[in-house]
């Protein structure tokens, strides 16, 4: 047995990370360009100075590939503005492929049969259509693969106009791009028609789906913004059933970064109803690729009913702040049950030589069997640490979860060499090996007592502008608020903590926050979480008096 490559490092760093200066740019006269990685060097301006020719606007798979051509011209300045819903298995006289129009006779269940009652080895000769079967599953996934992956150009905006603007099913990809904008957008996660299945990935095996929402690969100075990425019309619950009664997992990523892919920022965006969500960096063995890149910036998403990876990091330098996460353990399509409940599921993955800093980020987890211990898995990571966040409602020390998930860890690894009759690794103090974090006044806590310390949600419109903390008094604060404040509606009924007491304030402060997120064309407000959360308490006092 290899002893697990953690061995090599050593307890967790939880001190002050070095800061680099901010470099926020935007086209003149333009809208503020991003905060954090992707504003450093250059910025990142996407299709900011495009000429008229280089303006398109596009209803349908056709033309949404000619304008990422751009008339023969696709690195040159542009931007596309996507109207309606565009279906990435579209054909040009708008039919919908199937599985049978990519590789007629593919057939899931013969597929399957041909490893067994249990999924436990492939042969050709357990029935006589297991070999055709495994080549049509080859056929069937590239074909697929070059119909719905559109790649996107260095030099672009790609932006939705209305609150109807849909990639459905598209495998949205940068591959070596540079300086791109994507924004206002829903992205709903491709279904892979031909998933492959591998029995000796986990203890029981694993199924393997193949196309991302949106992937980066050695793309650089990325900016993601006001953006929803969801499995949508297809969760698991309706995918066929799989070996040992698990749902056959039809989707990937809905957003992964990997290959030296580096300063990008993803703000004001929502994750939403997926199992493998945000992946940076690919594997252990890819550091020759990622190290010094993979600096990607989170703030003020949304992270709903995401099972794992949000995010999962290898080698990269990760900001993390203000972002919402909320899940429960008996959600019937995406239950969240963590290590300690016998599952494997968690928001933040720290995984090999990654530098994760989080940041006033806000953790819910409801149903039975919810603790903190999902907010955190140790995947060979050593460099974590957090500031302000909560959980359920209350401060939470993150930092001495992450460091008895450490130990743990360590101690396992170390558990596993001694009965193969190896040597142990030394597990020694490492310092001097910081992290970079580039700072921004908008870094604030979303729940240190809600109602007087919130931080603003402006619109895409004003995203570079700093938020600022509201703490006058609630008399005042009241009569700042805006009558276009749409109450937050969940996407299903959620079974509430049994204490409603000691969470309702800091739930009412991220359902708050989701108000201001993914709702692009909605007026510009100066009304901060905390004049709302003011005026919501007080209300409610009234109704109690």
């Amino acid at each position: 047995m290899r002893v697990p490559s953690l061995l090599a490092v050593a307890a967790l760093l939880a001190g002050a990370f070095t800061a680099v200066p901010s470099a926020a740019q935007a086209a003149p006269g333009g809208p503020p360009g991003p905060t954090g990685w992707a504003s450093v060097g250059e910025g990142t301006t996407g299709g900011a100075g495009a000429d008229n020719d280089s303006v398109h606007v596009v209803d349908t798979r056709a033309e949404l590939i000619a304008a990422l051509d751009n008339g023969g011209d696709p690195t040159a300045p542009k931007i596309i503005q996507v109207r309606g819903s565009i279906a990435g298995n579209e054909t040009d006289d708008g039919r919908l492929l199937e599985a049978a129009d990519y590789a007629p006779g593919w057939d899931l269940n013969r597929y399957m049969a041909c490893f067994g009652p249990e999924g436990t080895e492939w042969r050709d000769d357990r029935h006589f259509w297991c070999g055709e079967q495994r080549r049509l599953r080859v056929t069937g996934s590239n074909a697929q693969k070059r119909h719905i992956q559109l790649e996107v150009p260095s030099n672009t905006t790609l932006e939705g106009v209305g609150d109807d603007a849909w990639l459905l099913g598209v495998y949205l990809s940068i591959r070596t791009g540079e300086n791109i904008i994507i924004r206002d957008l829903h992205l709903e996660a491709p279904t892979d028609h031909f998933p492959s299945w591998d029995p000796w990935d986990g203890e029981q095996g694993s199924r393997n789906a193949r196309f991302d929402a949106l992937s980066m690969v050695t793309g650089s100075r990325v900016w993601v913004d006001h953006c929803t990425f969801t499995d949508g019309r297809y969760p698991n619950s309706r995918a066929p059933e799989g070996f040992h009664g698990e749902p056959v997992e039809r989707h990937d990523g809905l957003l992964d970064m990997e290959d030296g892919t580096d300063l990008v920022t993803v703000s004001f965006s929502r994750f939403t109803d997926h199992a493998k969500t945000v992946l940076i960096g690919s594997g252990d063995g890819q550091g020759d690729k990622d190290r010094g890149r993979l600096r990607i910036t989170l703030h003020h998403n949304l992270f709903e009913d995401t099972q794992q990876r949000s995010p999962r990091v290898r080698f990269g330098q990760v900001h993390s702040y203000n972002n919402y996460f909320t899940g429960s353990t008996d959600d019937p399509d995406y239950p969240l049950r963590s290590e300690a409940a016998g599952g494997g599921d968690y928001y933040l993955g720290v995984g090999l030589e990654s530098r994760l800093v989080s940041e006033y980020n806000a953790f819910e987890l409801t149903g039975p069997g919810a603790s903190s211990d999902v907010v955190l898995a140790n995947l060979n990571g050593h460099q974590f640490t957090d500031r302000g966040s909560w959980f359920n409602g209350r401060p939470s020390d993150l930092n001495a979860l992450a460091e008895r998930k450490f130990t743990d860890r360590a101690a396992a690894a170390r558990a596993a060499a001694a009965a193969d009759g190896h040597q142990a690794a030394d597990v020694a103090a490492r310092v001097g090996h910081r992290g970079q974090v580039v700072p921004h006044p908008e870094r604030r806590t979303l729940q240190r007592r809600a109602v007087r310390m919130a931080p603003a949600m402006p619109e895409r419109q004003t995203v570079n502008e700093p938020a600022r903390v509201r703490v006058e008094e609630r008399g005042a604060l009241a009569r700042e608020v805006r009558e276009h404040h749409q109450p937050f509606r969940p996407r299903r009924q959620r079974r509430r903590p049994a204490d409603q007491s000691t969470h309702e304030l800091g739930r009412t402060a991220a359902q708050l926050l989701v108000d201001r997120i993914a709702t692009p064309g909605r007026p510009a407000s100066t009304v901060t979480l905390g004049t709302e959360l003011a005026v919501r308490e007080s209300s409610a006092g009234r109704d109690r008096t």
